[in-house]
């Protein structure tokens, strides 16, 4: 397949009626979260697993596991803004998509080496890879759509099904393999997966044409600025690396993660207001930031409740829930299906809804749609909560409570994840667009720290600890979701006022 197309594909009807560059993303984000899905629903159990016996693992506490796997999920995402500047102004969105799926890939290949030593610099290598490949092939597939294409929000809810028929294959192939014959197998499958995504990529790039092809434009002067000081930041960051890798700095990984969750919030902060005070946007496009900064805080709250999943969920269904099926007792990564299987099944169910509402003008806003996401993840809580006190009275329970509830996160997530995308696409400034998409993944990288301090503090008395906690989360979804509807509300008020 030729590498050299110029011409746009915007106008193309090829795959499912959109451009057919959609289709190159779409298998290579399939490939990609296979691989990161498969190898996440390994890292608690690993972690948190016994040193003897049959497949040991690291022998880490419920605090220390969770708080990692929070730092993990939290760096995989913020590394997405550095990716998406280093995309908007140095390398193009085409090439860092191609540099982060191969660093992805050797990071997983060096989690399969059968070595303690290698865990950390493995996690360190997809940490990075996912920061140029993630927030960046998303904004690639917005710009395969013209300004105003209304086939914007289902061209991203299809290419949201590619993560979850990923993360279904990551799912079934890692979990297996790592549960059942051994960790470090679990952790190669998913580096075969990249690399399949890696070769995929690669031949098919061409089909993109000129979407993302090439970093703004802007002075050959200052590009070289912005080259120099970037290598002065990798090398910076590479010692910093390797002088943890080597044992030069050691920390307490909750300690951690609690300063990691505060510096987020506080570059987060700071992005936004530069964005509204300093960036010189335009009066209509600092109200479009505005509203991408109430969706932005509603989604990280939305992600420290879905990404319970990897963590307390998991525990709770290694340890107090019948995984047996007709005398087959299946992998815990197993119960994860649900998640993706629901997403391939409902979401062109919701795409239609959305759809069909536009038709006769009754689409729902965005912060609309996500006021339901936060009520979905409420009501799943309080399913976890009463199959908590049925294990408090007779553990294992039946699998059906965790199905349940990743039902009720799916609906959520299809209320909110692709529609997040199309807002983040719609409605970022267009020079700032790669570094909005990392700022979009930042409230992921919130999310996923928050989740692991939760997830700890759910674990650190079992079963007994987890109602407070799940309890709090629910009041808070219920009020996130009330604000979001009075939000969408004052906002429809204003703009009738004005017309």
């Amino acid at each position: 397949m030729a590498t050299n197309v110029k011409k746009s594909n915007t106008d193309d009807t090829w795959f499912f009626g959109h451009p057919k560059g959609l289709v190159t993303l779409f298998f290579t984000e399939m490939w990609e979260r296979m691989s990161y899905y498969g190898m996440r629903a390994l890292l608690v159990l690993y972690m948190s697993g016994a040193v003897t016996g049959f497949n040991p693992g690291l022998g880490f506490t419920q605090i220390d596991a969770q708080a990692i796997y929070g730092i993990y999920v939290g760096m995989v995402y913020f590394m997405c803004i550095p990716g998406g500047w280093l995309a908007d102004n140095i390398l193009g969105y085409q090439r860092a998509v191609m540099i982060g799926a191969v660093i992805i890939a050797l990071g997983h290949f060096t989690l399969a080496l059968p070595l303690t030593q290698t865990f950390f610099l493995g996690l360190t290598l997809v940490v990075l890879g996912t920061g140029l490949l993630k927030s960046n092939i998303s904004t690639i597939v917005g710009q395969l759509y013209k300004d105003g294409d209304a086939r914007r929000t289902s061209g991203y809810t299809i290419f949201y099904m590619s993560i979850n028929i990923g993360s279904f294959l990551g799912f079934l192939i890692c979990s297996y393999l790592g549960e059942k014959i051994g960790w470090h197998w679990g952790f190669g499958a998913a580096g075969i997966g990249m690399l399949f995504g890696v070769i995929q990529y690669y031949y098919f790039r061409g089909l993109l044409g000129n979407a993302g092809i090439k970093p703004n434009d802007m002075p050959d002067e200052q590009r070289q600025v912005y080259i120099k000081w970037s290598r002065v930041t990798i090398a910076l960051m590479g010692a910093v690396i390797v002088a943890g890798l080597l044992g030069f700095i050691s920390v307490d990984p909750r300690a951690f993660a609690e300063y990691f969750l505060y510096f987020l919030g506080v570059v987060a902060a700071i992005y936004f207001a530069y964005l509204l005070l300093l960036a010189g946007l335009s009066s209509q496009e600092k109200k479009n930031v505005f509203l991408l900064m109430i969706l932005f805080v509603a989604a990280m709250f939305f992600w420290s409740g879905f990404d319970q999943s990897g963590g307390s969920l998991s525990i709770f269904a290694r340890d107090y829930t019948d995984l047996s099926v007709v005398g087959y007792v299946i992998p815990v990564g197993w119960l994860q299906f649900a998640n993706p299987l629901f997403v391939v099944i409902f979401a062109p169910i919701f795409a239609g809804i959305w759809t069909n509402l536009a038709r006769v003008n009754l689409n729902p806003s965005y912060p609309l749609k996500f006021a339901i996401g936060m009520f979905f993840m409420a009501i799943s809580f309080l399913v976890m909560i009463a199959a908590v006190e049925l294990a408090l009275v007779s553990a294992p329970v039946g699998m059906q409570w965790l199905i349940i509830t990743y039902l009720l996160h799916t609906w959520g997530e299809l209320a909110l994840s692709p529609v997040g995308l199309a807002a983040f696409s719609e409605y970022s400034p267009k020079k700032y667009q790669g570094q909005m998409f990392g700022l979009w993944f930042l409230a992921s990288a919130l999310g996923g720290v928050l989740a692991g301090l939760l997830g700890g503090d759910a674990l650190v008395e079992g079963l007994e600890s987890m109602t407070p906690v799940f309890d709090s989360m629910i009041q808070f979804y219920v009020v996130a979701g009330i604000v979001l509807v009075l939000f969408a509300s004052v906002s429809y008020y204003l703009r009738s006022r004005n017309n």
